[in-house]
């Protein structure tokens, strides 16, 4: 049985993984001269299902490859994970989202330089409203984590194929991205804003703007509510 320290390495590395291949995709579609500027929405969700897809692989079998806060809390709460790990989980997530955002910075150096704009720049390493209405923003990540919790409960309840389920929850986030995504840019797990958020703000980024700590608060609340909210609707439902 894997120890507590290999599951918390376990998932920082594929929260670092999760981040370096799904922010990395929207520095190839947003920062000028990259060969794979202007690629759109749909590539960057395929590419973020398929950024959770390898780090369920890296992490599954040591750690169930949570990579993901609001959803280390909702596990716990209906007692699917203990709650003495979760501390631990959660810092090691957002550690890892840490080292991936910058590696992000790394791997696209030469690029910071030529693209001007600021808000750009901070797209890529966390989120913001397309139409800045707190409620609404916030509405909009809890339905959107109420779905991927219900459904990765759902895909983890049904019997599959070996390799399968994993292939599912990239499936489930691929499709969260392309019908909720719009109004926030679906964050739905407060690691992957919150850890780059602060890469941001500490890296020497050319050009980079402010990082709207105003907005932080919104991907790692919401998050965590519509992750409790579709836990325990699933357990309702489905026992």
């Amino acid at each position: 049985m894997a120890t507590p320290m290999s599951q918390y390495l376990s998932e920082f590395i594929a929260t670092g993984m999760l981040i370096l291949l799904g922010n990395g995709v929207v520095a190839g579609a947003l920062l000028n001269k990259s060969k794979a500027q202007g690629a759109g929405w749909g590539v960057i969700t395929a590419a973020w299902g398929l950024a959770v897809l390898i780090g369920i692989y890296i992490a599954g079998p040591t750690s169930g490859a949570i990579m993901n806060p609001a959803l280390t809390i909702a596990l716990a709460a209906i007692g699917k994970l203990s709650w003495a790990v979760v501390p631990g989980f959660v810092l090691a997530q957002i550690a890892g989202a840490f080292a991936g955002a910058t590696l992000v910075w790394l791997a696209y150096l030469a690029h910071w330089r030529v693209s001007d704009d600021p808000a750009l720049k901070l797209a890529i390493f966390c989120t913001a409203p397309a139409i800045r209405d707190t409620k609404a923003n916030v509405l909009t990540e809890v339905i959107g984590t109420f779905a991927l919790t219900f459904g990765a409960l759902a895909i983890g309840a049904n019997t599959l194929a070996p390799g399968m389920g994993p292939l599912g929850v990239g499936l489930l986030v691929v499709v969260v991205g392309m019908s909720l995504g719009g109004p926030t840019g679906y964050a739905i797990n407060p690691a992957r804003d919150l850890g780059p958020r602060i890469a941001h703000a500490l890296l020497p980024i050319a050009g980079k703007g402010g990082s709207d700590w105003a907005y932080a608060w919104v991907p790692v609340v919401a998050p965590i509510v519509g992750a409790l909210i579709g836990a325990f609707a699933f357990q309702a439902a489905y026992g």
